[in-house]
């Protein structure tokens, strides 16, 4: 049966075996592995997996996909396919009827790109409530523009607010670009693999929730220094002095800055540092929660 790509859902399956194989080979899959795709579409990734992994599941929005996929994969041991939005599923919840496939310790994945965002959200969680069970790994297939940004090095262009926030959970590193013509439909855009490697934070945050705000503030606008940017938050004096502090350039750019000068700067400070304080406790509030590009 030949599925037509839906608009609604992102779809762009890819169709090159090369990228396949890189893919595969960055998971680094054992049969002591239980694997999580997200979107696995018509299965072609997914027939990859099975026979190197102790199990795989699949989380599918696509109802006709899900029927397909049931067809053809159904009876295989080691898969179990749900259906369903993967940002609303609560999976431990709907593994713990299915044993043999609870706390998947790896992703391998191509996901779609207009929800990328949220998907490493859930997969990583937040500086300010970091995922309580990380994973070993994460290996997906992204918009070219994003993995950019996520393994970023400080002083670059594409460093960013992604960058710092990802960063701050995880080691990151491209595997491999991905042209568009390796998918069906091609994309607008290139694509590539990277690999995450969550991790316990070294030199965690006092304050998750202000290291957040400042972030957040500090590359509203990537053109202007970083006191430019923070001066609604915080005294331009008190900032410049803390900046000398660090021995970091009080005319410093948010992207100069690496993930340990954030979490310094912001265990530097004090509520008593903070201008419009009723604002700022709003702005902590919301601003880990927001999607992460």
């Amino acid at each position: 049966m030949t599925f037509q790509p839906r608009k609604r859902f992102a779809q762009h399956w890819l169709q090159s075996e090369k990228t396949l194989h890189q893919i595969i080979s960055a998971a680094e899959l054992s049969q002591n592995d239980r694997v999580l795709e997200i979107g696995p579409g018509t299965g072609i990734l997914t027939r990859q997996l099975l026979p190197l992994v102790q199990s795989a599941v699949a989380v599918e929005i696509d109802r006709d996909l899900c029927q397909h996929l049931a067809k053809q994969l159904g009876q295989t041991a080691n898969f179990l396919l749900l259906q369903g939005d993967f940002l609303s599923l609560e999976l431990d919840a709907l593994l713990s009827a299915w044993p043999a496939f609870q706390h998947p310790n790896k992703v391998v994945a191509n996901i779609p790109y207009n929800i990328t965002g949220p998907i490493l959200e859930k997969l990583l969680g937040t500086i300010n409530a970091p995922a309580a069970k990380p994973f070993d790994s994460i290996v997906l297939l992204v918009q070219k523009e994003v993995a950019e940004r996520l393994y970023a090095q400080p002083g670059s262009r594409a460093f960013g607010a992604l960058s710092v926030r990802v960063q701050y959970l995880a080691t990151c590193e491209l595997i491999c670009p991905v042209p568009a013509k390796a998918f069906h439909p091609p994309p607008k855009v290139d694509s590539a693999v990277v690999r995450l490697r969550p991790r316990h934070v070294e030199m965690p945050a006092d304050n998750p929730r202000l290291m957040g705000t400042l972030i957040q503030q500090g590359f509203s606008s990537k053109r202007k220094m970083l006191r430019n940017n923070l001066k609604g938050l915080i005294d331009r004096d008190r900032l410049t002095h803390l900046l000398e502090q660090l021995k970091l350039n009080p005319q410093v750019r948010a992207e100069d800055l690496s993930v340990a000068n954030w979490v310094a700067l912001s265990n530097q400070l004090n509520t008593g540092d903070l201008l419009n304080r009723q604002d700022t406790e709003h702005i902590t509030e919301d601003t880990d929660s927001a999607p992460l590009p």
